[in-house]
C-alpha cells in the first residue's frame, strides 16, 4: 500500500508566517513581563528591540524569497548577503541609538538586547519548525520518464 500525494503540494504555514508569529509571541511576552518587573523603560527597551530584530529579518527573508523566485541560482548568495547585512544594520541602529543620547531613563538597554536575543531565537525556532512542516518534493515526480518495467526504444540501438 502506498500513499500518494499530489505534487507541489505544500502543507502548513509558510516558514515566514511561523517565523513572524514566534517573533511576536517573544515580543508580547518580553513587553509582559518588562512592565511587570521594571516599568516603562524596560518596556519601551523591549518592545523597541524586538520590533526592530522582527523588521530587520522579516525584510531580509522576504528579499531573499523574491530572488530565489527571479534568479534561483543566485538565491544562496543573496541569502548569505542579506544574512550579514541584517547584522549590519541591527549594528547601525544599536549604535544611533547609543549616539542619539538616550538615556537609562527612556530605554533599557539590557531589555533591549532581551528583546533583540529572544525574538532572534524564537524567529529561528520559529522558521525551522515552519519548514520542516511543508511538504516540498525533494525531486521532480511529474517528468515524463518511463515506468521500470516499461519497454522504450534507444537511439544507439540495443545493446
Amino acid at each position: 500500500m502506498t500513499t500518494e500525494s499530489k505534487p507541489g503540494t505544500r502543507t502548513g504555514f509558510s516558514p515566514l508566517l511561523g517565523a513572524v508569529a514566534a517573533g511576536v509571541v517573544a515580543v508580547v511576552v518580553l513587553v509582559v513581563a518588562a512592565s511587570l518587573t521594571d516599568g516603562r523603560p524596560a518596556v519601551v527597551g523591549a518592545a523597541s528591540g524586538g520590533v526592530l530584530t522582527l523588521v530587520v529579518f522579516a525584510l531580509g527573508i522576504a528579499a531573499v524569497g523574491f530572488v530565489a523566485r527571479l534568479l534561483p541560482a543566485a538565491s544562496l548568495l543573496v541569502a548569505l548577503l542579506t544574512y550579514l547585512l541584517q547584522l549590519l544594520v541591527l549594528a547601525v541602529c544599536v549604535m544611533a541609538i547609543e549616539r542619539a543620547g538616550v538615556s537609562d531613563d527612556d530605554l533599557s538597554r539590557g531589555w533591549f538586547a532581551a528583546g533583540v536575543i529572544a525574538v532572534t531565537m524564537l524567529w529561528l525556532a520559529g522558521q525551522l519548525v515552519a519548514a520542516t512542516r511543508q511538504r516540498i518534493p525533494a525531486y521532480d515526480t511529474t517528468s515524463d520518464t518511463p515506468a521500470a518495467d516499461e519497454r522504450t526504444d534507444h537511439p544507439g540501438g540495443e545493446r
